[in-house]
């Protein structure tokens, strides 16, 4: 258990600790009754087929892999009709299962905003599935607001946004 440590170092582009981060978020979710993704599909080469090594933020703590996020800077399935440069897309957002309950999602959360802040764009964009109110909630407190519902691929997932203060 990490409890206690608040002291995070922030790195890019660690496929594989982003991988064992979610692997065991899944993993635990799964034995909870909540399955959140499916945890073969969460290798390195998995994730590395579908975002780029650049996108991938860890946090660290003691040492361990923490919390992940992959942010994107364009994201054409979900949001198809963005133009180029307007927003980034964060996915994947996991916390690891003995780091759980220390605030951790919502400082990667407030770290893909200074990211998006970075690059200048107005807004940063995720999605979610329709049927978890648990991740729907942690991102509504955080600021984002619902844009719509939509299907993508057969799954409902509801789009949300936060504006990103520019200056």
């Amino acid at each position: 258990m990490l409890t206690g440590m608040t002291e995070l170092t922030l790195t890019w582009s660690d496929v594989e600790a982003a991988s064992r981060v979610l692997i065991a978020t899944a993993t635990h979710r799964a034995k909870r009754g909540e399955p959140l993704w499916t945890p073969t599909g969460l290798t390195p080469e998995r994730l590395s087929r579908h975002y780029p090594a650049q996108g991938w933020r860890v946090a660290w703590q003691g040492g361990q892999a923490v919390a992940t996020y992959v942010l994107l800077d364009a994201d054409t399935l979900f949001w198809p009709d963005d133009l180029p440069g307007v927003a980034r897309y964060l996915h994947k957002l996991g916390v690891h299962p003995d780091a759980q309950g220390q605030g951790l999602s919502a400082r990667m959360l407030e770290d893909a905003v200074q990211q998006t802040h970075r690059k200048k764009c107005s807004w940063l964009r995720l999605d979610t599935a329709a049927n978890r109110p648990k991740l729907r909630a942690l991102y509504e407190n955080a600021g984002f607001r619902r844009v719509d519902e939509v299907e993508v691929k057969g799954l409902r997932v509801v789009r949300y946004e936060l504006p990103i203060m520019s200056g």
